[in-house]
This record gives structure tokens, sequence and C-alpha cells, in this order.
């Protein structure tokens, strides 16, 4: 009787402490995750001197921030989801890069007009940010093709944008493509994402669109870059 006892109390003793060990490693995982995302986002808001007050909060799915906190907070709120499509420091990059294109934007038409800009205008918006953030991590040392794995992964297409508030995925990515192809692109000369199976399929499904973007170049299509 005594030894079934000391085997429960023993099983319920290592139970007890597996699990604080579990939640201590958690921890551990989540603070380490917050110090990275905080140092790639101070990297770029120091290479870039943005000289305005911006924070960087990691947070689990658990906990939802209502409306556009960037915006309204200028406080970056970096998901556990979104994380989970990140492979590398360009693409935790891309990521706070267009986070803190919208911080930016709304220092820049003094928080509430940059916000009422962005819903009225949004397909343009989001051009500007991606192009924007493309600048952002140049600066700060990133490989700005990092920005079209990403978006590769993360979002979705859709079957039309024409009641849709965001472009398609595929222009989207094709505007990025073209922006980089154009004025960084010792980038696409030495491509370090060749091999990366996101970036061939981006590379396979994006066929036509950089067919265009030749032609365009090929017959000397005057390139005007916008919000520059």
């Amino acid at each position: 009787m005594f030894n079934k006892f000391f085997i429960l109390v023993l099983s319920m003793f290592l139970t007890v402490n597996f699990a604080c060990a579990a939640d201590n490693e958690a921890l551990i995982s989540e603070i380490d995750i917050q110090t990275h995302i905080d140092n790639i986002g101070f990297e770029i808001l120091n290479s870039n001197k943005i000289n305005k007050r911006i924070i960087f909060t990691y947070t689990k799915p658990n906990k939802l921030y209502k409306g556009r906190p960037e915006i309204t907070k200028r406080q970056i709120i970096v998901y556990e989801k979104q994380i989970q499509y990140t492979e590398s420091d360009d693409e935790i990059a891309a990521l706070l890069a267009m986070k803190i294109s919208d911080a930016v934007k709304s220092f820049e038409d003094t928080g509430v007009m940059g916000y009422l800009e962005i819903k009225m205008a949004p397909k343009k918006y989001e051009k500007f940010s991606d192009k924007r953030a493309v600048d952002y991590m140049v600066r700060a040392g990133y490989n700005p093709l990092g920005l079209i794995t990403f978006i590769h992964k993360s979002c979705p297409q859709k079957r039309n944008d024409w009641i849709s508030t965001h472009n398609l995925t595929s222009k989207r990515l094709a505007e990025i493509y073209e922006y980089i192809f154009v004025k960084y692109p010792y980038f696409l000369e030495n491509n370090s994402y060749i091999e990366n199976p996101y970036y061939q399929n981006f590379l396979l499904s994006s066929l036509e669109n950089r067919k265009i973007l030749e032609r365009k170049l090929k017959y000397k299509t005057v390139y005007k870059v916008k919000y520059e």
C-alpha cells in the first residue's frame, strides 16, 4: 500500500515539475523571440534614421489587438502565426518593415489622417508600403527578396481584387520584384535565394508578369518610382 502511495506521489511530483519545466521553456522561448524581433526592428529603425518612438510586441493568438495599433498607438504587433511563416532574418525584417511603414505613415500624417488615407485608398497605399519596406530592408542590410518569399508564403491568392481592399498577391509580388529589379538589381544578379523553394515557386508562378517587365524594359518604357 505504501509503495503504491509513494509511486502515486512521485508521479504527481514529476508531472508538476515537467509541466513547470515546459512552461518555463515556453516562456524562455517567447522571450528569445521577443528579443530577436526587437533586435531586427530597432536595426531597421536606426539604419533608416527613423526618429519616432515605435515599440514591438510579440504575442500568441489568445491576445488579439483590435484595429491597427501600428497606426493608432505606433505599436508593432507580431503574432505567433506570422512568425511561423518566417525562416530567416530577412523574412522577419520583411514583416517588420511593412508594419514600420504603417507606423511611420501615422507620424507623417498625424495619425488620424494617415489612417483615413490608408482606409480610402488601401491598394495604392499597399504598393507604397511594400516599396518603402524594400528600402528599409536594404538600408538595414537585409535582402529584400525575403519580402517576396514572406508574402508568397503568407498571403493567399484571391480570385479577383475588384471588391477587395488588397491587391492580388500575384500583382503585388510583381510590383515588388520590378522595384527590386530596377532599383536594387544587385540582389538579383547575386541571388542568394535562387535555391529557395518558395522563391523558385514565385519565379514559376510569376512568369507572365516577369515577361511583361522584360517587354517594358526592352522597349524602354519610362519607369517612374512612386512614393519614393
